[in-house]
């Protein structure tokens, strides 16, 4: 929604008397929209009903990577909650006075109020015998995953299949050797068919039009299309050993000292991570950090080996650097 089209509604509402909700705008990554259609229109309940004040909210969808630079170019956004910690560093190291640059202390759990990881999506029966990362390799399994240079997931799916020969081989330059030469075998593009912007169209790339072998996804994706129709037709496969994905959440402040909207930003981040919050994310197939809501939605999860980007990586920005900035691994592999 442009900001002319807002404030037309603006002046149509003033001019028929009526008073316009204020409006709120989270900027979020692609398979968040379920999560938040639902949270959105609960917040808004909850605010009316602490407050006694009406707010309307709304969100953006899309890749991780490209919703960030949305924001930096303008998008007016009063909370982001995106698929990595980097792309909320981008915004704050393109401009802090967008988002403060020690974002990630302003909310618990390093700002993460929900984790994730990434599994395999195959097709009913599991055809092709895909068990583990190993598995992609064979010679006639086609991969589906979304471009790392555009998507948080991608970002997550590259380092997942990286750490696996990290965790199985150790972390000297031998190692990372073969960690390179893995996963230039899982993304050439003998391999991947196609290459999506964001993680919600190669899910529909797999799901509805039948291309591929395996989706490399994220398991809150996963996990929301077998419950569609087509999901007759799939199963999840968990992997030996997978990535701590935590998609992070941040208050843009510039936007929201300027709008006068900081306290229901606070407000709308700070219940994701009360009960009622964790309950819809769990309800969402997001792994809550709540330890009663987990305990009551365990059984959804698969049971899996997590590493942490920290632990193996270095942390985003390390990552980033080394395996998606210009002429990095994912350029070296030679698919852009």
């Amino acid at each position: 929604m442009s900001r002319l089209f807002i404030s037309l509604l603006f002046c149509l509402s003033v001019t028929i008397g009526c008073t316009p909700k204020p409006y709120f705008l989270n900027v979020s990554y692609d398979p968040t929209r379920e999560l938040y259609e639902e949270y959105n229109q609960v917040f808004e309940e909850h605010w009316k009903k602490t407050t006694g004040k009406i707010i309307k909210c709304e969100r953006s969808n899309g890749g991780s990577g490209s919703q960030a630079r949305k924001v930096i170019g303008g998008l007016d956004a009063d909370v982001v909650t995106l698929a990595l910690a980097f792309d909320i560093d981008n915004i704050s190291k393109h401009n802090n006075q967008l988002i403060a640059p020690d974002w990630q202390s302003k909310f618990p759990n390093n700002s993460c109020p929900y984790y994730s990881t990434i599994v395999f999506l195959v097709r009913k029966g599991n055809p092709k015998e895909i068990h583990d990362w190993d598995d992609l390799l064979k010679e006639e399994v086609k991969i589906i995953t979304p471009d790392p240079k555009t998507s948080g997931g991608a970002r997550w799916n590259y380092l997942a299949a990286w750490g696996y020969i990290l965790e199985k081989e150790g972390t000297d330059d031998t190692a990372h050797a073969k960690a390179f030469e893995f996963v230039k075998a899982i993304f050439n593009a003998q391999k991947v068919p196609v290459m999506d912007s964001g993680a919600r169209q190669a899910t529909n790339t797999f799901v509805q039009n039948r291309v591929g072998d395996v989706l490399l996804a994220w398991e809150n994706e996963a996990l929301y299309f077998l419950t569609s129709k087509e999901g007759q037709e799939l199963e999840i496969v968990y992997p030996s050993i997978s990535i701590l994905a935590e998609p992070p959440v941040a208050i843009v402040d510039k936007n929201v000292d300027k709008k006068g909207t900081r306290e229901v930003a606070q407000a709308y981040l700070d219940y994701l991570y009360a009960p009622e919050g964790q309950e819809i994310c769990a309800k969402h197939y997001y792994r809550p950090y709540n330890k009663e809501i987990a305990q009551k939605y365990g059984n959804r999860f698969g049971e899996l080996k997590l590493f942490k980007i920290d632990d193996v990586f270095g942390g985003w920005a390390n990552a980033q650097k080394t395996h998606f900035d210009d002429g990095g691994t994912f350029d070296q592999i030679g698919k852009k």
